[in-house]
């Protein structure tokens, strides 16, 4: 949730606060009056009960003058008196939403669960609704599937029902309910923040449930809506990607590649497109252009990506113009690249202990971001830096390390206290609220690192075997290559490159061309153009 959407929704809560704290005290009052009927109870049973109604309402004073670490510790200890067991959930309600005006989200949802597992009281809806938005705010998965499998949309305020809607579209998305997440997704109003993500998700399910036509709809929607924003725009870009991607599934080869050829060069997501790109080029027989491609995708710039299946797409490409010595130097240096990292992966799942793998992975992305333009040569952690940064994009792991950070950001609120409130009962119950959350989400997290692991390693190691089978063709075709040189079979000599194309348009609109001589620079990347020409006999 970004800064604004944040704002906005504290402001809602103190409002919320307020009035309910406004509310509780009418309703307190009420009663009092009330039990003051010749009809109510015994004198003794009343003393009680209006004793217990004055502290509620001392602690109501404290919210409505803005003192909510001194309300909050008194409406901690009311909830854990026995004499207020009647008002529970009426105090635990109240309690949530103030500690969600300190910031404390993770703490505010416990209150809110309570409330709502307790399930024949008053305070249930409105504890459900704000469990959503407490849920929404920390990126909990756990929170929001036991949020919104018990909300009901029409009963949700109707300023936060795109978040709603859009977080019970993540959830059908994870279940693989395509077509339902596409609807969900769909229902998220343009005007929201959270729209170019749900327009994108909507695209992705759509496409994911066999429907083409409304997912390259979905997209063309989302550049659209994004274009005013400029060419770099994160979410046009994810629009043009999907477009892109749309195009490659229904092999129209050409559109695919012009649709990848529209992502700009200065994203991030560049790099990625140039190998999908390179997969139709290679589809539609282009492979002079796909060479063109692997220039850029493999040269210094990019030599700390995971990308393994690029280099030997590289290898067949020169398998088809029969390159072989090209091939044998790109499979060469994917052994070179690829076997090191297989085995520090097998080590390190040897030798880790899951409550290491979520610490080394953090450490190592780490290590890489405050190298800033020094690349690390080698790197003292287990795991490979390659590795640790494929890990890094995966979706799973941002959302949770995304969690674990905001539950840092709780622990170091709580820990900036007043030492009154810190050291109360409510304090001490929130830092061990906050640690027991934080482990059970590093373990988590760790799970999630482990399964990307094993992934990697089974990936490489069929990896390893497709090398194998190209090798063996590579091999193949340099024996027959010779067989037909030996029997005098062979073509004439050809040249390595060809001189009769002309490359003017390598110069248009302010280049230069500029032979390539083993050297890379960055204002180049993307404009290498492969001369070479086959070698077939």
């Amino acid at each position: 949730m970004n800064g604004l959407v944040f704002c906005c929704l504290m402001a809602f809560l103190s409002f919320t606060l307020n009035a309910a704290a406004n509310s509780e005290a009418a309703a307190v009052k009420k009663e009092a009056v009330t039990d003051r009927s010749p009809s109510s109870r015994s004198g003794s049973a009343m003393t009680a009960e209006s004793k217990n109604r004055q502290e509620l309402v001392e602690a109501l004073k404290l919210v409505k003058a803005g003192r909510f670490q001194e309300a909050s510790i008194k409406l901690f200890q009311l909830s854990h008196n026995p004499r207020f067991r009647d008002r529970k959930m009426q105090v635990k309600y109240l309690l949530g939403l103030m500690l969600y005006q300190m910031k404390m989200p993770q703490i505010a949802a416990f209150q809110f669960i309570s409330v709502i597992k307790d399930g024949n009281n008053k305070y249930l809806r409105q504890s459900l609704e704000k469990l959503s938005l407490a849920a929404d705010s920390l990126g909990d998965d756990t929170l929001l599937n036991y949020a919104i499998s018990r909300v009901k949309v029409d009963d949700f305020p109707r300023v936060h029902r795109d978040m709603l809607f859009y977080r019970i579209g993540e959830f059908q998305l994870r279940n693989q309910q395509f077509a339902e997440a596409a609807e969900s997704f769909k229902r998220v109003a343009n005007t929201s923040s959270l729209f170019p993500r749900a327009k994108y998700l909507e695209g992705l399910a759509s496409s994911e449930s066999g429907k083409s036509k409304e997912a390259y709809s979905a997209f063309d929607e989302l550049v659209d809506a994004r274009e005013r924003y400029g060419v770099t725009d994160v979410s046009r870009v994810s629009g043009l990607i999907g477009k892109a991607r749309v195009l490659y599934q229904a092999k129209k080869w050409d559109e695919a590649i012009e649709g990848y050829r529209q992502i700009p060069r200065d994203t991030p997501a560049w790099h990625d497109t140039l190998f999908e790109s390179s997969w139709a080029m290679l589809r539609s027989g282009r492979f002079r252009s796909a060479l063109s491609n692997f220039h850029s995708l493999h040269s210094d710039y990019y030599e700390d990506r995971y990308l393994p299946e690029s280099l030997l797409l590289r290898s067949i490409v020169y398998l088809y113009i029969c390159k072989y010595d090209e091939m044998e130097k790109v499979l060469n240096l994917f052994n070179q690249i690829y076997k090191p990292v297989y085995r520090d992966v097998v080590n390190f799942l040897k030798t880790s202990a899951p409550d290491q793998y979520f610490s080394e992975t953090v450490s190592s992305l780490k290590e890489w971001r405050e190298s800033g333009d020094n690349p690390i040569k080698e790197s003292q952690h287990k795991i490979p830096l390659i590795v640790a940064r494929k890990i890094f994009k995966e979706g799973d792991f941002l959302r949770s390390y995304a969690y674990i950070k905001k539950l840092l950001a709780e622990k170091a609120l709580i820990e900036k206290m007043e030492p009154g409130w810190k050291n109360s009962a409510l304090g001490r119950y929130a830092k061990r609220i906050v640690q027991k959350r934080l482990i059970k989400a590093r373990k988590r997290t760790g799970l999630q690192i482990r399964g990307h692991l094993d992934a990697i390693r089974e990936d490489l190691f069929d990896l390893f075997e497709q090398e194998g089978f190209i090798r063996y063709e590579m091999i193949n075709g340099k024996k027959e290559s010779l067989k037909k040189k030996l029997a005098g079979k062979d073509l004439p000599e050809q040249a390595q490159v060809d001189e009769d194309t002309e490359r003017d348009y390598y110069i248009q609109n302010g280049f230069e061309y500029w032979p390539f001589r083993g050297e890379y620079w960055l204002d180049e990347l993307g404009n290498y153009h492969y001369v070479g020409t086959q070698s077939c006999n």
